[in-house]
């Protein structure tokens, strides 16, 4: 009895995304992340200032 097999590429190698894209990714990311945690910070501690007023 034979059997057929049959192999493809996986599509998943095709959309892996470069390097350099990972890391603009990854840095804007962590920038965003930075910037609305200060702009948290700033808006508690205006909140417990004015609080402690």
């Amino acid at each position: 009895m034979a059997t057929l097999t049959t192999t493809t590429k996986s599509t998943s190698t095709k959309r892996a995304l470069p390097g350099w894209l990972w890391f603009v990714l990854l840095w804007c990311g962590g920038v965003a992340g930075a910037v609305s945690l200060g702009y948290v910070f700033k808006i508690f501690m205006n909140l417990t200032l004015f609080a402690v007023k």
